[in-house]
């Protein structure tokens, strides 16, 4: 789990927590557990050629460790499910310090979804970025999205969406990458640290950047 995304805001100190894991969002849980976006069915919208995005049942995390439940959490509302973040933070492993990998994260995925091997995780080692890892990051998401599943990513560090505001979790961060347009070189962010930020678009280069040194299952 990860910090509270900026869009050019300041996080609060009690959200500035930093773990290999990764954590982040609102420190603030009543602000968080009061704040879910409109209610989502499970299917695609159907957009033009390149482009797809998935229906999410938004909901922020209701506290800064909760970055990984709540990622997961919101990718599985794509599948028509509503779980409950406590019983996936437990089974994930999440204490205050985050959720360790993405590997505590994919198993739980697959558990929920009923298919065995839906969901791999796949690393992208730090310094490693190149456009052969980017070219399969982007047919990892445009594959999960095609088959109606979201794609959870473990970051850290800042990025800038395409619309020029920046996201910064440098104690690490989980996020959900439920849509893409232009064949995939465009993704879509559902995050669950801001509700004010809870969407965004990003290069999936950036993205690719941003996952550097950690992971994301697909």
């Amino acid at each position: 789990m990860r910090t509270d995304i900026l869009r050019r805001t300041v996080l609060t100190a009690a959200g500035l927590a930093v773990t290999a894991g990764g954590i982040a969002g609102p420190a603030l849980a009543a602000q968080a557990a009061e704040t879910t976006r409109p209610a989502a069915v499970v299917q695609h919208d159907r957009k033009p050629a390149g482009e797809r995005e998935l229906k999410v049942d938004y909901a922020a995390q209701p506290n800064f460790y909760y970055c990984g439940p709540a990622a997961a959490r919101n990718a599985l509302s794509v599948q028509g499910k509503n779980i409950d973040v406590d019983a996936m933070a437990k089974e994930m492993g999440t204490t205050e310090s985050g959720t360790d990998s993405i590997n505590d994260i994919t198993p739980i995925l697959n558990k929920e979804i009923g298919r065995k091997d839906a969901y791999r995780s796949t690393e992208i080692p730090a310094g490693k970025v190149d456009g052969k890892r980017i070219d399969r990051l982007r047919a990892d998401i445009v594959r999960a999205v095609d088959d109606g599943r979201a794609v959870v990513a473990n970051i850290a560090g800042t990025a800038t969406d395409t619309d020029g505001n920046t996201h910064s979790f440098e104690g690490g961060h989980y996020i959900s990458v439920v849509g893409y347009r232009d064949g995939g070189r465009v993704v879509t962010i559902a995050d669950s640290a801001n509700p004010d930020t809870a969407s965004y678009r990003i290069d999936v280069g950036e993205l690719a950047h941003w996952i550097a040194s950690r992971g994301y299952a697909s």
